[in-house]
C-alpha cells in the first residue's frame, strides 16, 4: 500500500501560490501543545513542544512496525505531515510579531483520521517510557475545523512575513472579506494566525524557505464563504 502523503494528495492545503487565495479548510485531526514565549530560545518551551510533537507523531507512525501485536499494527503507513502553529499576542488586535518574548502559540502536527484517542494514549505511554524528560500531559489530540480562510505561500525568512501578510490583507479588502482572527468557530475554538512550515530552518537557505500563511476570514456580511 502506498504511503499517505497529504502534501501530495491535498495540494490545495499544502501548495498554495505566492499570491493570496481563498480556501475552505475541513476538520483535521491534530496533536497540539500550547505554550508561551520566544520560539528561538534554545532549550525553551517551544523547542520542547516541537520535540514532543514529533516524538508522539513518530511513535504513532512507527508503532505499527515495531510492535506487531499492538493495535497500531493495523494502521496504514504515511508521511508525517509538516509542523504547524497558531500564533497570537495577548492583545489580539496587536499584529506586531517582532515581540517574540510575548508570543502565545499552539504548536501542532496533523494526524491521519484513523488516529483515535486510544492510539494517542498508547503513543503517550511509549514516549513517556522512552523520553521521561518530556511532559506528555501537555499534548492533546484535537479535531479542528479552520473553515473559510485566505492563504498564501511565503518565500523567505520568518522575519520577512509582514510583506506577505500585507498582500493578504490587501486581497481580503479587495474581495470584500473581513479578517476574522480572534473570532470563535461553531464549537467555540478561537481562530488564529496560522503558519505551516514546509522547510527545516536548520537546513534551508533562509531566502528560499517556504511557509504557508493562513488567516481566517468571513464575508463583510458575516457569511463564511
Amino acid at each position: 500500500m502506498e504511503k499517505i502523503d497529504y502534501k501530495k494528495t491535498e495540494k490545495e492545503f499544502y501548495a498554495p501560490k505566492t499570491e493570496p487565495s481563498v480556501i475552505q479548510v475541513p476538520p483535521m485531526n491534530f496533536i497540539m501543545v500550547d505554550g508561551q514565549g520566544d520560539p528561538n530560545e534554545v532549550g525553551g518551551d517551544y523547542h520542547k513542544a516541537v520535540e514532543l510533537l514529533y516524538s508522539l507523531s513518530y511513535s504513532i507512525k512507527m508503532g505499527q512496525k515495531k510492535n506487531p501485536s499492538d493495535s497500531l499494527m493495523s494502521t496504514p503507513d504515511y508521511v508525517v505531515p509538516p509542523l504547524e502553529g497558531f500564533w497570537w499576542l495577548e492583545d489580539i488586535t496587536d499584529m506586531d510579531f517582532t515581540q517574540k518574548s510575548k508570543y502565545f502559540w499552539t504548536s501542532m502536527i496533523r494526524q491521519p483520521d484513523f488516529v483515535s484517542p486510544e492510539l494517542f494514549e498508547e503513543a503517550k505511554k511509549a514516549v513517556q517510557k522512552k523520553k521521561p524528560e518530556l511532559d506528555v500531559s501537555k499534548a492533546r489530540l484535537e479535531l479542528f475545523e479552520e473553515g473559510f480562510c485566505v492563504q498564501c505561500m511565503h518565500l523567505g525568512p520568518y522575519d520577512a512575513e509582514p510583506a506577505t501578510l500585507e498582500k493578504m490583507e490587501q486581497y481580503i479588502n479587495l474581495h470584500n472579506l473581513k479578517n476574522n482572527i480572534g473570532s470563535l468557530t461553531s464549537d467555540n475554538k478561537i481562530r488564529r494566525h496560522h503558519e505551516i512550515y514546509l522547510s527545516d530552518p536548520r537546513k534551508a537557505n533562509p531566502a528560499t524557505m517556504k511557509t504557508i500563511l493562513r488567516h481566517p476570514v468571513t464575508g463583510k456580511d458575516g457569511t463564511c464563504n
